[in-house]
């Protein structure tokens, strides 16, 4: 038995073989939460890599210039938020079994591993990270192995943030930058960086540090946690869930089916 609880295999299977529906352009990988995070923890035991993003409608239309490198087999693009389901049920007459949002499943897969995962923490104002990092140590039993700010650290480290990265030898990077730096950073930097997972988390390291509220439970069953954020940042959401969602149905129609 693996570190992490996974018996190790020699191939991890190919991304066809996984389930998947073709949305707005992207390979939306159809994995519910138990089936992905097994494929990753497997990841981890075998040394494959793994870039999973979290897409919801900001994701779909910020990031349409990646669509073609997000086609890599090493790359993971899940479902996040209802926008999704909607869209899904136009297209091909049905929704996502799960909602995979990164602030939900990242703590969940931290606890799934029978080892603590080590964790670098990129992204976000200055001091958040490290609170995030106190909250994934003290609450969940992880390690936080680094830490750097999306400001002025992020300027500061330049080419030797990779380098920081595998000296750290990290299992997990989380990248905070909004859509869509972080997936761009990902991408750039995956081959050099020697950790197996990379996630593009959004708003996750404000979450963890309580610098941003989440909704309460019940809004989020129903799922207006969209609402819920827009009320307590309306001048930064309120394009994202008018103009840009507009423009999110337009182009998830007329791709279609389509790649």
């Amino acid at each position: 038995m693996s570190a992490t609880g996974i018996e190790p295999s020699h191939a991890l299977p190919a991304p066809a073989a996984t389930p998947s529906l073709w949305l707005g352009g992207y390979r939306m990988h159809l994995s519910g939460r138990e089936a992905l995070c097994a494929e990753l923890l497997e990841a981890l035991d075998t040394g494959h890599k793994r870039q999973v993003f979290f897409a919801n409608t900001n994701f779909v239309v910020q990031c349409q210039p990646l669509r073609a490198r997000m086609r890599a087999p090493s790359v993971r693009v899940v479902n996040d938020g209802i926008g999704m389901d909607l869209a899904a049920w136009l297209v091909h007459g049905r929704r996502f079994a799960e909602n995979l949002n990164g602030t939900d499943f990242i703590p969940w897969l931290a606890t799934r591993s029978q080892r603590p995962l080590r964790f670098f923490l990129l992204g976000a104002r200055p001091g958040v990270a490290l609170e995030a990092g106190r909250y994934l140590e003290h609450e969940l039993g992880q390690q936080v192995v680094g830490t750097c700010d999306g400001y002025g650290g992020y300027a500061g480290a330049g080419d030797g943030l990779v380098d920081a990265i595998n000296a750290s030898n990290a299992d997990v990077v989380l990248v905070a930058f909004g859509n869509p730096a972080q997936e761009a950073w990902i991408l750039d930097n995956c081959d050099a960086c020697g950790a197996p997972l990379m996630f593009g988390i959004g708003a996750l390291l404000d979450f963890l540090s309580g610098n941003a509220r989440r909704a309460p439970p019940w809004v989020r069953t129903l799922h207006l946690e969209w609402l819920f954020r827009l009320a307590h940042e309306p001048r930064r959401l309120l394009r994202r869930y008018t103009l840009d969602l507009a423009r999110f149905f337009r182009i998830c129609v007329q791709a279609g089916r389509r790649p």
